[in-house]
């Protein structure tokens, strides 16, 4: 049987649909309507790195330009937003809570089995202390425990007992982060911070599974059972084949095969009602978007759609990077045009461009340079800074298509 296809174009524009990036990026953005924004793209995730701006700052910026930090701050530690592991630290809507009680019970079962290999044999036995600590003295951080400790040798895992206890703790539900000061999690226990319909809501194994599947489904429009597990990262993968198989068997689901920038093919699923939607065409507008923005973050993913391919180079020593230490991708309408390395100097309120790539086939004209600065500027203002300043040399060779 021929399944139906969905060309490269349109795949595109119906990913960036879901993902916010199809619209204008004005409007506003705090309370209902940003939590609303949040809802829409599923999460935020959390960055602690800040070259222009940090990722969660940028993620939002990018789709609604009037955004501030502060909006985001006030939806968290109002309990619009609740803060935990999907792929990586995110801050997601309340209303995703209960679906994460089954993760909290594996994580019970598995994570004291797993970091005992790196911390010290009774690292465990600090756990009652720390929540008796929380318990009666209020929310605490890292930096409020284990001063005396002696830290493990495990690079960027360097915690002393306390503090694996607390990472602990929060993993496998029993506290929970309250708010951030200055990037690091303040701690407090869970009944303090999750509201009372959320702790009440306990969804069974498989309500959960469905749920994650249907809402991961509704945002990418398009997936594979794995990218279904992937996205929350709440569901085991076996979990949501089960759940693609019982659909399709219903009815409830169609296979389709979504197009990739070289022509290849992917076997995908998809709502019915998807093969008839008509996304809209993305203004053509440039917008420099965080590495890490959840239209990205799933680098396969990205590289079918776009033929864009990224591998961060945060880890890779300098003389060794191909293009930069944190550089960002540039998107034009629906498609990714190019990566920039721009970092903002706040100090001269100064945000700088060391260098652009062009991705394969794509030119950097007189009218993308002018749209190129307009974003740089938004962005500037955005990051504290008052000029762009292009050092020399800037524009560079364009990325090699990597299909040659």
């Amino acid at each position: 049987m021929t399944l139906p296809l969905i060309p490269n174009a349109r795949a595109r524009r119906l990913f960036l649909a879901r993902h916010a990036l199809a619209e204008p990026p004005s409007g506003p953005a705090s309370g209902a309507a940003l939590a609303g924004l949040i809802d829409r793209i599923g999460f935020v995730q959390l960055d602690s790195i800040s070259v222009i701006e940090r990722a969660h700052n940028m993620i939002l910026f990018s789709r609604r330009n009037s955004f501030t930090p502060q909006a985001l701050d006030g939806l968290h530690r109002g309990r619009a937003l609740w803060e935990h592991v999907t792929h990586d630290a995110s801050l997601l809507p309340m209303e995703s809570y209960g679906h994460w009680k089954h993760r909290f019970a594996r994580d019970r079962a598995t994570l004291v089995a797993r970091w005992s290999s790196w911390q010290k044999p009774d690292f465990h036995q600090k756990f009652d202390e720390v929540l008796k600590r929380i318990s009666d003295g209020g929310p605490v951080s890292s930096a409020d425990v284990g001063k005396d400790e002696a830290r493990s040798k495990g690079g960027w895992w360097d915690w002393h007992p306390s503090k694996a206890a607390l990472e602990y703790l929060w993993r496998s539900g029993d506290i929970s982060v309250s708010h951030r000061e200055n990037f690091r999690k303040v701690y407090d226990l869970t009944e303090r911070v999750i509201p009372e319909a959320a702790l009440a809501h306990t969804p069974t194994a498989e309500e959960t599974v469905d749920w994650a599947c249907r809402t991961a489904l509704d945002r990418l429009s398009f997936a594979t059972s794995g990218e279904l597990a992937a996205y929350w990262a709440a569901i085991p993968p076996d979990a949501a084949r089960a759940w693609v198989r019982e659909g399709l068997a219903r009815g409830e689901l169609l296979e389709a095969e979504v197009e990739g920038a070289d022509q290849r093919r992917r076997k995908v699923v998809l709502w019915p009602a998807t093969l008839d939607e008509v996304p809209p065409e993305p203004p053509a507008r440039l917008r420099i978007l965080s590495p890490f923005d959840p239209a990205l973050r799933d680098r396969k993913r990205a590289e079918h759609l776009f033929g864009f391919r990224y591998r961060i180079e945060i880890f890779v020593p300098e003389a060794l990077r191909t293009f930069g230490y944190y550089v960002f991708p540039v998107l034009e309408g629906a498609q990714i045009i190019g990566r920039i390395d721009a970092k903002s100097f706040r100090d001269r309120k100064v945000l700088r461009v060391a260098g652009y790539w062009p991705e394969p086939g794509q030119t950097l004209s007189a009218g993308r340079i002018a749209r190129l600065t307009a974003e740089l500027q938004r962005l500037a203002r955005f990051s504290g800074c008052d000029t762009v300043e292009f050092a020399e040399g800037w524009q560079r060779a364009p990325v090699p298509d990597p299909h040659r």
